[in-house]
């Protein structure tokens, strides 16, 4: 491989991680993961038994801190958003997302209304609501409702989480 096939190997790799997002959660004992139409995490440490969306506490990051190529590959509406979640087992430090005890997915889409700036939570939705800073897919084949019981499980028990966030654009 020459020195410009290798420079254009790694500029293309940057740009692919550009277009990847991992946040770090944690569950709690009043998750449920009941909600039919959103899944979200926040950066919040603490979690009400009425917030059946919420699947992962402590989030060490929010939509404010992504990549500014991320977001801006969010808003195609034609770009496909997966969210993968990579769950632990209970009393874990921290999840291997490569090998997780749980693991469950929802694909969704972007949109051009997307902010993604709130500073403290972010929301899946099976809906096209756009209209806040925190959404960051719409149109997902799934919600919290639909995760693994098993998985919710964990979270329930404090387990780790990894929740990975990729954008692949249209073409």
């Amino acid at each position: 491989m020459s020195d410009a096939e290798t420079d254009d190997a790694a500029s293309a790799a940057r740009d692919d991680d550009a277009l990847v997002e991992v946040v770090r959660a944690t569950g709690h004992e009043h998750v449920t993961a009941e909600h039919a139409s959103t899944v979200e995490l926040t950066t919040d440490d603490w979690l009400t038994p009425t917030g059946d969306c919420i699947v992962g506490v402590e989030a060490d990051r929010a939509p404010r801190d992504f990549d500014p190529a991320f977001r801006e590959a969010c808003r195609d509406a034609e770009a496909t958003i997966t969210a993968t979640f990579a769950v632990g087992e209970p009393g874990a430090d921290a999840v291997a997302t490569d090998n997780p005890a749980h693991a469950g997915e929802i694909v969704g889409r972007g949109d051009p209304d997307l902010a993604l700036l709130d500073d403290r939570s972010m929301v899946g939705r099976t809906s096209e609501y756009t209209d806040d800073e925190r959404t960051i897919l719409v149109d997902g084949d799934g919600a919290a409702a639909d995760l693994d019981r098993d998985l919710v499980e964990a979270l329930a028990a404090g387990a780790p989480m990894a929740l990975r966030l990729e954008v692949d654009p249209a073409e």
